[in-house]
């Protein structure tokens, strides 16, 4: 191999390592201070309040969107199980605009019914949260990790693999996500795309 090829071979690795090294750290400097969202109560919710849990994950729903309906049951046994790990779960009600989601018309064919436990679900005042978190769909889960004064972004996408048929889930990206941070590991897998309705933009 000539000099010039091993060359050019060593400046493109070079290269490449240095957008794989940016790209993880921007993820790793991902993070937010504080937010807040308002209950059944209209009584105020702050993230901040949950600095001492392990993990808080944010997952936007609407009760009209086939998908969330797909989740539903997911979700409360997933909140359930980790709630006992020191994980909190809020469940944020986010309007959506099924007339432009590129996934409704796969949504319109599940006919689902609501399927599970009723989640408690908070409201996001003009959509300050979603647009924060960079939520585009219903369902989307973000991950945060308490780190100093913040939070730390460690995950944002889908819930699992499988919208449709939770048996057949195969990657379980929440669950993924939360038992290496609960085991002091890194999150490994960053982000994947959520299925779903589209948030409605006001």
């Amino acid at each position: 191999m000539s000099f010039r090829r091993i060359s050019i071979v060593a400046a493109a690795a070079l290269l490449f390592c240095t957008v794989a090294v940016s790209v993880a750290r921007a993820q790793g400097n991902r993070s937010v201070a504080d937010f807040s969202l308002k209950n059944a109560s209209n009584a105020e919710v702050a993230l901040k309040s949950y600095a001492g849990s392990k993990a808080v994950v944010v997952v936007f729903l609407n009760p009209a969107c086939a998908f969330s309906k797909l989740y539903q049951s997911r979700l409360a046994a997933l909140s359930t199980e980790y709630s006992a790990k020191g994980v909190q779960f809020l469940f944020v009600n986010t309007p959506i605009n099924l007339e432009a989601s590129a996934d409704t018309g796969d949504a319109e064919k599940l006919k689902v019914k609501t399927a599970g436990p009723d989640l408690p679900l908070l409201t996001d005042e003009g959509q300050k949260v979603s647009t924060l978190l960079g939520a585009s769909k219903t369902p989307e889960a973000v991950v945060l990790q308490p780190v100093g004064d913040g939070f730390a972004v460690r995950y944002k996408g889908a819930i699992d693999d499988n919208p449709q048929v939770e048996a057949y889930a195969k990657e379980k990206y929440v669950e993924l996500v939360l038992d290496n941070l609960l085991a002091g590991r890194p999150a490994t897998v960053s982000d994947r795309r959520a299925a779903g309705c589209l948030i409605k933009k006001f």
